[in-house]
């Protein structure tokens, strides 16, 4: 009974003490390239807050014409004026995406396309988390609608200027949850049965799906493309949960800052010879590619995803006629 007492009292206590070694142990993997990018265009999705914010600001501060893609356009614009000012850098731009709407989407990559003759890099960073059971504007479950279909439509809609503009990256954020994610292609939109946590899980391991069946189409183009997996970090994500936001402040002295969580986008957008390596899926810790045993075949999930894009365009064009 003493022992547990002595227990309950210094491990706390043993915690703290630690807790400044163990933060900087998570949060190795820092980019160390240290490419300029005058001359190069880039889009961030989700860039107002959190990790895309300071992916976005790290790209300005080597000179890119950065695209903050964000659905507060009010929010992009401070957070614009703030990259801006702190970088020196005035090419930082606002665009309205909702990625939880197909026609936002399409309207975005229109305007970009017929603004820019290149795109050099997309960090595919936006997406929810834990939400209540929730459809996107196009019928999709929130998640796997937001995070893979979103995305999934706007690489698919900016691919030929990436082409042209090559060698160019795409950067997928993936989590680490993936490894708890499972393909139920009877159920991806959650109406059988759904639980907010797997959900997450469920879209992230579709992102992993998606870059590696990406990166086997685009052999050879010298379009390259990579996951990642950011950390655990303090951001915007759990803002759904409260049980998150509580878990979070309680071990904040362990968990990332959004700039450590950038470092492995950073890394994968910018460090040279990593070509070779298109396709896999990179740890914060060591910054090595991970090879991946999943269920699903990449090739499955690609083939499912069009086939849902394509007959929600269908109806939604039946709608408005």
């Amino acid at each position: 009974m003493i022992g547990v007492l002595l227990l309950l009292f210094f491990l706390p206590l043993l915690l703290y003490i630690a807790a400044p070694q163990i933060r900087k142990m998570l949060s190795s993997g820092v980019c160390t390239s240290t490419v300029q990018l005058l001359g190069k265009v880039a889009v961030v999705t989700g860039a107002n807050t959190g990790i895309g914010k300071e992916t976005a600001k790290e790209l300005a501060q080597r000179g890119a014409r950065v695209y903050l893609a964000c659905r507060d356009v009010q929010k992009g614009e401070l957070v614009a004026r703030e990259i801006q000012t702190v970088t020196g850098n005035q090419e930082v731009l606002v665009k309205k995406l909702d990625l939880a709407d197909t026609k936002s989407i399409r309207a975005f990559a229109k305007g970009f396309l017929a603004e820019e003759k290149h795109l050099h890099i997309l960090i595919n960073n936006a997406g929810v988390m834990m939400c209540p059971y929730s459809k996107t504007a196009d019928g999709f479950e929130m998640h796997m609608g937001v995070n893979h279909l979103g995305h999934f439509l706007l690489t698919l809609l900016l691919l030929e200027k990436l082409k042209e503009s090559a060698p160019s990256r795409i950067v997928n954020v993936s989590s680490f949850a993936h490894h708890l994610g499972r393909i139920h292609f009877h159920n991806l939109q959650g109406e059988k049965f759904y639980s907010a946590g797997l959900a997450y899980c469920h879209s992230k391991l579709a992102n992993i799906l998606f870059t590696r069946e990406l990166a086997r189409r685009l052999k050879g183009s010298s379009v390259t493309t990579y996951s990642v997996h950011p950390g655990t970090v303090n951001s915007e994500l759990v803002r759904h949960s409260s049980v998150m936001r509580w878990m979070w402040r309680l071990f904040s002295f362990f968990i990332k800052t959004p700039q450590q969580g950038a470092q492995t986008s950073l890394y994968c957008a910018l460090t040279e010879g990593l070509e070779s390596l298109s396709g896999n899926h990179f740890s914060p810790q060591v910054h090595s590619c991970t090879f991946l045993a999943v269920g699903p075949s990449s090739c499955g999930m690609w083939d499912a995803t069009s086939a849902w894009l394509d007959e929600q365009c269908h109806v939604r064009a039946q709608d408005s006629n």
